[in-house]
């Protein structure tokens, strides 16, 4: 049946893409919990129309800064607000950057506790965004972080494929392209303009990926580089170190019983509208699963558990991404424009949005407070992966069983995706073995390397996949599937944050 040849034996450990996404991301989690410390690039900068509308601003703070500073006799903030102003009046970015730094400092020396925050705050913000330049971008520490970032992934992606028995040669000559592609995802993502309506860098990569894939074309030599699924599996892994205990029990019961809720019934709607599109038990199963817990992770472990087509698991994440973008623009306006409280808002953004990176990005245009609860209830939801993977591999194993096939015991062992293991393995260590300061801090380093992992993967996703292919495959049926469970999946979880969140059935949590 397959089984033995390609999920037994002690082999697997380190011939399965699954084991090895394992071992890669304990590695990378490793070497920072040792004490290693590492910068990604920064990609942020700020095009120059967009810095001389926010410096026109500025000028007038800066002014009301010298009067304040002048009324409390505090001479040296003054004399600092007035370079600044004369600084952004010149339209220098390099001198409003020191000007900028100036009166940060100053700030810290006043002994008035208003003009001393507000001397910081206006530092702080223009210094920021003056210092986001392209030549920032492309300074030489910039690039030397990105080199070394490179060299560790190639290195890392070379070893794991000569242990899998597959052509290191053929990986070699693809990976680079890969990752220059990659990058450049994140540099448009990092202009401040598209930033800020939460266009984040997976939409890019995955964008970038389809144009090379339906426009240009991807030559055989690239496609031995182009590993989706061994990607993301490694940043699922690492994605685990970042789900604490600790930030889980914030929500404690409340995240709990909305993440059972929202995922039970929003599964079963499109499941059901699935089958009866007509779709097979596999594909309605890697959609719903991918719908309700957290879109493109979830869906890659379903389609483990199952052993689903990877066309499948393709086409349900291309939804996910496609879904996510009018969501992440229009919920948080929606919670505004109707007044909704913080913590309904973040639960029903963090419920309902599919990444967490526009969960996140939703959450900011929210507000503040709603942004911490959405990233909670999202974590919370994606403790669930491991669960779902499960239930799903028991399933399948016994649907086959009542099919006259007759597996091994180890069939559930075989179907269970061993990266959720991982996942799960990294919540434990870093919630368990290290203190919360000490895993917040890992997880600073390793959030960032996460993120590329997942862009790498959607990259791949983008240059896997056909147009033609994706209209092809159940003629629009998947799509409608989705898009209905989601129309549901927003109005349920919507009510039910409410009821949790909102103070109806539970006093309204802090956070």
């Amino acid at each position: 049946m397959g089984a033995k040849e390609k999920g037994s034996g002690i082999s697997a450990a380190w011939k399965k893409d699954d084991w090895m996404s394992v071992w890669i991301g304990f590695i990378i989690l490793a070497v920072f919990i040792a004490g290693l410390t590492y910068k990604v690039p920064s990609w942020r900068w700020m095009p120059e129309g967009a810095f001389s509308k926010k410096a026109a601003g500025w000028v007038s703070k800066a002014d009301s800064l010298v009067r304040e500073g002048q009324s409390k006799g505090d001479t040296a903030l003054s004399e600092k607000a007035l370079s600044l102003k004369s600084a952004l009046e010149s339209g220098e970015r390099k001198a409003i950057n020191g000007a900028a730094g100036d009166l940060a400092k100053a700030a810290k020396e006043s002994t008035d506790a208003d003009l001393q925050k507000n001397a910081d705050k206006l530092g702080s913000d223009v210094k920021k965004d003056a210092g986001a330049t392209l030549r920032a971008v492309f300074a030489e520490k910039n690039m030397r972080s990105l080199l070394w970032i490179f060299i560790a992934f190639i290195v890392l992606g070379a070893v794991g494929e000569a242990l899998m028995g597959l052509k290191v040669g053929n990986f070699l000559k693809g990976f680079p392209i890969i990752f220059i592609l990659s990058s450049v995802s994140f540099f448009v993502s990092g202009n401040t303009v598209i930033s800020f309506y939460g266009l984040e860098v997976v939409f890019w990569s995955l964008i970038i990926g389809l144009f090379v894939s339906n426009v240009i074309g991807v030559p055989a030599w690239l496609k031995s580089a182009v590993k989706t699924e061994f990607f993301i599996k490694i940043g699922i892994v690492l994605l685990g170190a970042e789900v604490l205990f600790g930030t889980v029990m914030k929500v404690g019961a409340y995240g709990i019983v909305q993440a059972v809720l929202v995922i039970a019934a929003v599964f079963y709607v499109c499941y059901f509208v699935a089958k009866k599109l007509g779709l097979d038990d596999e594909f309605a199963s890697i959609l719903g699963t991918g719908v309700s817990i957290c879109g493109v992770s979830a869906a890659i472990a379903a389609g483990g558990a199952i052993k689903g087509d990877p066309k499948k698991v393709s086409h349900t994440i291309s939804l996910v991404l496609l879904c996510a973008i009018p969501m992440l623009i229009f919920q948080p306006i929606i919670a505004r424009v109707t007044g909704m409280q913080p913590a309904v808002a973040g639960a029903w953004i963090g419920g309902t949005i599919d990444t967490t990176g526009a969960v996140a990005a939703a959450g900011q245009i929210a507000g503040a407070k709603a942004m911490a609860v959405a990233v909670v209830v999202k974590m919370t939801q994606n403790v669930f992966i491991g669960l779902a993977a499960f239930l799903l591999a028991l399933w399948f194993t016994f649907k086959k069983k009542a099919a006259g096939d007759k597996p091994r015991g180890r069939e559930i062992w075989f179907r269970f995706p061993k990266f959720v293991i991982g996942f799960i393995a990294a919540s434990v260590v870093m919630s368990l073995l290290l203190t919360e300061p000490a895993a917040r801090a890992v997880t600073a380093v390793t959030a960032p390397i996460r993120g590329w992992w997942f862009t790498m993967a959607f990259l791949c996703i983008g240059l896997d996949t056909r147009f033609k292919d994706l209209l092809a495959m159940g003629r629009g049926k998947p799509a409608a599937a989705f898009i209905i469970a989601q129309v549901f999946n927003i109005g349920w979880t919507l009510l039910i944050a409410y009821l949790i969140f909102g103070g109806v059935l539970f006093p309204v949590p802090n956070f």
